[in-house]
């Protein structure tokens, strides 16, 4: 029923589904997201701060997202905020043209570098992987302390990029790795389709990044993932400042606090753009449960 009630949602109007959509994004504009982050800047919390939009070929559109990073950028540093950003290389053509994406891409770092600020690399599906490591470790060795990539759990080739990845010249820094379980929808030689073989990767990619000493940026609301995080951790005594755990805005806020309780430095996943209609949809389909919140949300006065 309720994967039924989310293919009529993709037909309603924007409005009735931002009464979903305004628990997991920050808004439509920047100033949404630079309030939010104050917000969890104010309890302890970082933040990454993205603007929502991929797969992008138009010159004009390309050209406005680089100029509203650069602003995003600058206005968090006047603000004094803690938090970090994440980039869709497809949002900046990368799939159209490698050169002038890693050109953009490399203007944002200059920004973000000079006032020592980080950006995340995102990985998106299949058909980007080997474009952005290979856009990733480009920039490593210009940007050694300033900038990360994402792995995704699902991918059966992830346990061996991150091998390869080990046999790159680090330059003076180290790799900064994020890792998740993935989200697109990639066919099963491509992608694990279980939760079990999903959550196997994920575990044995920590241990990877562990034992060979990389920063880690723990992605999960997955409480058996945080469980074997710590396991992990205690392994490889790994401190607090050699890891450090994110998740999406609006998902286990008492999870997320239980984590903080521990010690441990927490990074929230903001989102904010005009395009928060299908990011809304694709967290519905992640989670089809929510619908029935929704649902009760119409008529419950909270």
């Amino acid at each position: 029923m309720n994967r039924l009630l989310i293919g009529l949602l993709q037909h309603m109007p924007k409005s009735f589904v931002w009464v979903f959509s305004k628990r997991y994004i920050a808004g439509a504009h920047q100033e949404d997201a630079l309030r939010v982050t104050k917000n969890f800047n104010s309890q302890g919390i970082k933040t990454t701060i993205d603007l929502l939009g991929e797969f992008n070929t138009g010159n004009e559109e390309i050209r406005d997202n680089k100029q509203e990073y650069i602003s995003l950028i600058g206005n968090s540093i006047l603000a004094g905020l803690d938090n970090s950003f994440s980039i869709k290389p497809t949002m900046f053509g990368l799939l159209q043209d490698e050169e002038m994406c890693y050109c953009h891409i490399r203007d944002l770092l200059v920004k973000a570098a000079s006032d020592n600020r980080f950006v995340r690399i995102d990985m998106e599906d299949a058909r980007c992987t080997d474009k952005e490591i290979e856009l990733y470790k480009r920039l490593l060795k210009e940007f050694p302390e300033h900038v990360g990539i994402v792995f995704q759990s699902y991918l059966r080739r992830t346990l061996n990029d991150l091998e390869t990845l080990g046999n790159f010249d680090e330059g003076n820094g180290r790799f900064n790795i994020r890792l998740c379980k993935g989200i697109y929808d990639e066919p099963s030689d491509v992608a694990y389709k279980t939760r079990d073989e999903i959550n196997n990767n994920f575990l044995a990619a920590l241990d990877l990044i562990f034992r060979k000493k990389y920063y880690a940026a723990i992605a999960t609301h997955d409480r058996k993932l945080i469980e074997g995080a710590y396991h992990l951790m205690k392994k490889y005594n790994v401190g607090n400042t050699a890891c450090e755990f994110q998740m999406l805005y609006g998902v286990t806020p008492e999870l997320r606090k239980s984590v903080m309780d521990k010690g441990y430095i927490m990074r929230v996943y903001v989102p904010y753009g005009l395009d928060w209609f299908n990011y809304s949809l694709r967290r519905l389909k992640e989670n089809p449960q929510m619908v029935s919140y929704i649902i009760k949300a119409l008529f419950v006065r909270q």
